[in-house]
């Protein structure tokens, strides 16, 4: 006989949908950007001049 498992596998090895991100609202603060000072979204490139 195979030996069974001590508990149940959790549902995230079951492959089940996880709950949505918490932190994705810090992801759409805005922040001014160092070359050209016009308003950008933290973490992403500068829409205007293109850099970081």
């Amino acid at each position: 006989m195979a030996a069974l498992p001590k508990r149940k596998p959790s549902s995230r090895r079951q492959n089940r949908r996880r709950a949505s991100q918490k932190n994705s609202i810090k992801l759409e603060k805005t922040v001014l950007c160092k070359h050209c000072k016009q308003p950008k979204l933290a973490g992403f490139q500068c829409p205007n001049c293109k850099q970081w």
